[in-house]
């Protein structure tokens, strides 16, 4: 039932979409995070760069920002992030604009989090003479994250599905072998379900683990 699947990389395929999940997600929890931190801080400017860039970005589709960090950053500017092989440089241009794009939400999904500390706790650690990078590193997010593990569950599924996108700059991910059986094979509707199982596969033991998770660290209040 299966012969058709003889002769393609479907593994290959699918580790290309776990690699550019992993690689997006750890960029996009970073940058998320540093532009939670930039809208609840106390620099007018930041707060503004942060709120005009997730603002701007959010409402961009992705296929866009995917395109633009091929033909506008390495094809018009010569940015090819360090790397030689032009394969190379369309993985590492995917994995830059889905970090633009995914930390936008990570942004705001941390954000409703530190609105749900106590605005108390963090008087109190001024009180007792932390400066602001102190009090939002030790007292409020670590609470925040806690509080936000699902809505980050949920940006991760996104963000696994949203890899199909880097198909537009020819990264050889699962978008790109499942056209390509398309066209040669007549299984169209095995093709089909063997590539939604495969995300399946990928996402929904991610659901279950960071939702048990989420049960763990919750915030008793």
């Amino acid at each position: 039932m299966f012969d058709f699947l003889e002769g393609y990389d479907l593994l290959g395929a699918f580790w290309m979409t776990v690699k550019l999940t992993a690689l997006s997600a750890v960029g996009s929890l970073i940058w998320g995070t540093v532009l939670a931190a930039m809208r609840v801080g106390p620099v007018p400017l930041m707060r503004g760069f942060a709120t005009g860039y997730i603002n701007i970005v959010r409402n961009i589709p992705l296929t866009v920002i995917i395109v633009f960090t091929s033909l506008g950053l390495f094809q018009t500017l010569g940015v090819d992030l360090g790397a030689s092989d032009f394969k190379a440089i369309n993985f590492r241009l995917a994995v830059l604009g889905l970090i633009l794009y995914t930390s936008s939400f990570v942004c705001e999904a941390i954000r409703s989090g530190i609105n749900t500390v106590p605005m108390g706790q963090a008087e109190a650690a001024r009180a007792l003479g932390l400066n602001f990078r102190q009090v939002l590193t030790l007292i409020i997010l670590p609470q925040a994250f806690r509080s936000v593990v699902n809505p980050l569950a949920n940006v991760l599924i996104a963000l696994t599905k949203n890899t199909t996108i880097a198909a537009a700059i020819g990264v050889g991910e699962a978008a790109v072998l499942m056209k390509e059986m398309i066209e040669n094979e007549a299984e169209l509707f095995l093709i089909g379900l063997v590539f939604a199982f495969g995300f399946i596969v990928l996402t929904l033991p991610t659901g279950l683990i960071l939702g048990w998770v989420s049960k763990k660290v919750a915030i008793k209040r």
